[in-house]
């Protein structure tokens, strides 16, 4: 099963429509994803799961659990302030290092309501990813301009599905 990882914990996110119109790509392709959503991870988890209270925290091991279990990931990720959400950072070094993504396969999607589509918060993530191991595949859809790309929830943008629904099929052969 693919795990799609919402890149933020903010409600009501367009990151969170582009997981959910993913995952039904993927479902079109004949593959079964779990989204998980970081605004579902514990609110004090920076306080009572990291570092020295590693795994005390049974909300955030739920989470790890979830993360370990997969192989496959797709990764949404929004740019915020020229680089990726932090919590997605924070919750990243709560995973065990480095057998959490060592030797497992992710698909970055990045967007933006800029003009860059998170183009500089993927390579940051894709360095990060390649420390810990992990293969990122190397298509990476940068969605610009999100909001103008979209209809009633819903990304309208041909090239950019085009774009997601290649990755998908990179991700499933990958």
């Amino acid at each position: 099963m693919i795990k799609i990882i919402l890149g933020t914990n903010r409600k009501n996110s367009v990151s969170k429509l582009i997981a959910l119109q993913y995952q039904q790509i993927l479902k079109e392709k004949g593959a079964e994803s779990e989204i998980l959503e970081l605004e579902d991870l514990p609110a004090d988890f920076i306080e009572t799961a990291l570092y020295e209270n590693n795994g005390k925290n049974e909300g955030f091991n739920q989470f790890h659990q979830r993360v370990k279990e997969g192989k496959k990931f797709v990764f949404i990720v929004p740019e915020y302030n020229g680089s990726f959400p932090g919590v997605l950072k924070t919750f990243i070094d709560g995973m065990t290092y480095p057998n959490s993504f060592r030797n497992k396969k992710a698909a970055l999607v990045g967007l933006s309501s800029g003009i860059g589509g998170g183009g500089i918060a993927l390579s940051h993530l894709t360095d990060i990813f390649h420390y810990l191991g992990m293969h990122v595949l190397a298509l990476k859809p940068k969605l610009a301009k999100i909001e103008q790309n979209m209809s009633d929830n819903l990304l309208t943008n041909k090239l950019y599905l085009e774009l997601l629904h290649t990755q998908a099929e990179m991700l499933l052969e990958f």
